[in-house]
């Protein structure tokens, strides 16, 4: 009777034995489950490409704009693809500007690879705030280069600045500071109107004006 006791034994140690390593056999040949990807989290910006240059747009005369250069690289959405000096040389409205900075109108000022180098805000006067200049002024300009560089380096601003920032004082590249006021869709740069304002290319903001701003005397 004891030697059955022993043999009862011996069987259910062996059948756990033989369980456990069954159960370890298993375990190890499982494949090891993967872990999900951690998931990029979603922006809600929009990114450059896919943002509207319309979309900031200030001032009574963007409709005008975008209804006389509704498409081709000098409308709205034209210029932002590129630097300010090509897209102004792209707008229609503003060839007496494209002249002066690219030294047509005097060959020893010549800005435009200034302008296309860096970020600016640029107060662009557009052909009709030239006409307003007594044409012995432009005359002039053509051989005063100092005169000259001074009064279009007081149209720019370093730096970008959107329409919704634009209020206030501002340094020109010139040294002397204008003046930007207004709310809503009236905006003036010292006593300029701005005709239609936030208007992006690929390294500046512009502001195209009604009139040709003049530095204060020294």
């Amino acid at each position: 009777m004891f030697s059955t006791k022993k043999k009862v034994t011996a069987a259910l140690t062996l059948t756990v034995a033989s369980a456990f390593l069954l159960s370890a056999c298993s375990m190890g040949s499982a494949p090891a489950e993967e872990s999900p990807a951690p998931k990029a989290p979603e922006s809600s910006e929009a990114t450059p490409e896919t943002m509207d240059p319309a979309a900031n747009l200030v001032g009574p005369g963007c409709a005008a704009y975008a209804d006389e250069v509704p498409d081709g690289a000098g409308s709205i959405q034209g210029m932002s693809q590129d630097p300010v000096a090509v897209a102004a040389s792209n707008n229609p409205l503003l060839t007496t500007l494209v002249a002066a900075v690219s030294g047509q109108l005097n060959p020893d000022v010549n800005l435009v690879d200034t302008l296309n180098g860096d970020e600016f805000t640029v107060f662009a006067p557009v052909d009709d705030a030239f006409a307003k200049i007594d044409p012995a002024t432009i005359e002039g300009l053509k051989t005063d280069s100092a005169t000259l560089s001074s009064i279009l380096t007081y149209h720019v601003v370093p730096g970008q600045i959107e329409p919704a920032d634009i209020a206030g004082s501002h340094t020109t590249v010139q040294g002397a500071d204008l003046e930007v006021t207004g709310s809503g869709e009236k905006w003036m740069v010292n006593d300029a109107n701005v005709i239609c304002g936030g208007v992006q290319t690929a390294n500046a903001t512009v502001y195209l004006i009604d009139s040709v701003l003049m530095p204060p005397a020294a």
